[in-house]
């Protein structure tokens, strides 16, 4: 369960997701935002976007703003004035973010999403796809369950699932969990002064379920439970993940100068497992391209619609196809961003002109190189 091995460094990991919870931004005593610790954690962020990273934030805490508005300072809210107090604290904690990034040269995007949008087909692409044009222009997304609709936050407590969720969405490197507990102990560290912390968890078995279910009170109110269930997620698709307090200033560099946090450790990356689940994918198409894009592909470039020369098959947007080159040689396997109709209608047009033939805007790749898996002569499933 716990070996003796080496944290990925900060410099390795490219893009991550940073999830907050509300006792980290909201100050439990007056209700209020923690404007220093959030301008702390902007100056973390704003290293890391100088290093070129990219950071998606997770954030909670829109409730607890709420409530105070409402006046319910503490204790028990029902579901409907929770959903009024989240509806309330949003704006402000929204408005926050933008403020305090701001003066840090930061722009920021409010992405207001709930756990059916990743499962609804249509709506994962697009509130994918939403991400990763943010993400490669350097904006952060501040994402938040949208508790006016959805109720899971409320009921749960917490974003735990949905911070792992964006990140398997963006093909994150690591999910860096901000708490009101430094990670996770053999037992509750609040009862018990004899717990100890597990520093690296290489599996999540019996023995680190069993520290859950011991654990009562504070950390295991909805709480712990669901970052392991995070932890499992993220790390079987190639994600590292930590859980460490929130509660000292610059708390994501803390995490890379002390190591003070538990560490979850992911079996591969996040590249060969989203690529790994491509091969798997049954393909319902097919794309002919000309030389141009199959040497565009080869490169490690995305095919435009301007190099398509055919499709065959029926298939829908995000389904699986194969692209092949006009000597009827397979190149790979992609995943596609346009219906079988839809790429028919563009097929060798200019991307600048897809709006205009389709009659609405579109996405300017057909199949992005993120997508695609890359076949060798003799592969009966490649690799990139």
């Amino acid at each position: 369960m716990i070996k003796n091995v080496d944290i990925p460094t900060l410099t390795s990991l490219k893009r991550l997701v940073i999830k907050i919870g509300s006792s980290s931004v909201v100050d439990s005593n007056r209700g209020g935002i923690r404007i220093e610790w959030m301008q702390s954690l902007a100056d973390d962020i704003r290293d890391m976007y100088r290093d070129g990273k990219q950071v998606v934030v997770v954030s909670s805490g829109a409730v607890a703003l709420g409530q105070v508005a409402l006046g319910a300072h503490s204790g028990y809210l029902s579901l409907e004035r929770s959903q009024a107090a989240a509806a309330i604290g949003q704006i402000q904690l929204a408005k926050a973010y933008s403020d305090v990034f701001a003066s840090h040269g930061i722009t920021t995007a409010q992405i207001l999403t709930n756990l059916d949008d990743s499962r609804d087909r249509k709506r994962y692409l697009n509130c994918r796809a939403t991400l990763q044009t943010l993400l490669e222009n350097y904006v952060i997304p501040i994402v938040n369950e949208n508790d006016t609709t959805a109720t899971d936050e409320i009921c749960y407590g917490d974003n735990d699932r949905l911070a792992a969720k964006i990140a398997l969405m963006i093909g994150a490197d690591a999910l860096m969990i901000l708490s009101n507990v430094d990670g996770l102990y053999t037992t509750n560290p609040f009862m018990n002064t004899l717990a100890e912390r597990l520093n690296i968890v290489c599996d999540i078995d019996k023995d680190i379920i069993q520290a859950c279910n011991d654990a009562k009170g504070t950390i295991s109110k909805g709480g712990m439970r669901t970052k392991l269930l995070a932890a499992r997620v993220v790390t079987k698709a190639g994600c590292l993940m930590s859980i460490s307090s929130g509660n000292y200033m610059n708390p994501v560099s803390r995490i890379w100068e002390n190591n003070d946090c538990t560490w979850f450790l992911p079996k591969n990356t996040p590249q060969k497992a989203r690529k790994r689940w491509i091969s798997s994918l049954k393909v319902v198409g097919d794309i002919i391209v000309d030389s141009g894009a199959a040497n565009a592909l080869h490169c490690g470039r995305s095919l435009l619609p301007a190099g398509i020369v055919s499709v065959k098959g029926n298939f829908r947007k995000g389904d699986a196809i194969t692209l092949t080159d006009t000597n009827r040689e397979v190149i790979g396997t992609s995943l596609v961003r346009y219906t079988s109709y839809e790429i028919e209608k563009i097929a060798g047009c200019r991307s600048c002109d897809i709006e205009k033939i389709l009659g609405y805007p579109g996405c300017a790749v057909v199949a992005h190189h993120d997508d695609l898996v890359l076949w060798t002569k003799g592969d009966e499933v490649g690799s990139s």
